[in-house]
């Protein structure tokens, strides 16, 4: 572990202290979108977690949504769950309350305790992996162990199909 990039490191030692089991994997090309990682890792887009951090509107507060890949972001119906109306921070906001530059973000060990919620997409799989703190670095883990560790409540992230009369 000790050829891991400190933030990897830090990544691995935060896995650790929530009781889960991580390999953290250094790629030789870039993983910082989910179609990269998915190529890199040899899974589908829907296996690769996003880590999104986003702020409510009146609040300032940080939210972090772990995503499926293959999903887009519903604001409105993730505000539903969160109580207020979100909006995407800037770049400096996400790396004060993480400790990590966007796309490298992991979905724990952060700088600042995050309100958490895990897209019930990615509880579909038995495996999924997720950033492990730089644009080259991830793991692999269970998506529902995941949950369990950061306290994530399971939530849809995209829009619901309304039910027909």
């Amino acid at each position: 572990m000790s050829e891991l990039k400190p933030a990897a490191r830090r990544v691995h030692a935060a896995a650790d202290a929530l009781g889960l089991e991580i390999e953290v994997r250094e790629m030789t090309r870039s993983t910082r979108t989910a179609e990269e990682a998915a190529a890199a890792c040899g899974c589908g887009v829907a296996q690769i977690v996003k880590s999104l951090v986003f702020k409510g509107r009146g609040t300032d507060t940080p939210y972090l949504l772990v995503v499926s890949g293959a999903n887009r972001v519903d604001e409105k119906a993730v505000a539903a769950n969160v109580g207020e109306k979100l909006e995407r921070p800037d770049a400096q906001f996400v790396r004060d309350v993480t400790g990590y530059a966007i796309g490298g973000i992991p979905p724990f060990g952060h700088a600042e305790r995050l309100e958490t919620y895990i897209d019930e997409a990615l509880l579909a799989h038995d495996l999924v992996w997720a950033a492990a703190g730089t644009p080259n670095a991830l793991f692999s883990v269970s998506p529902a162990a995941l949950a369990e560790a950061t306290g994530a409540a399971v939530i849809a992230v995209t829009p619901q199909p309304r039910a027909r009369p």
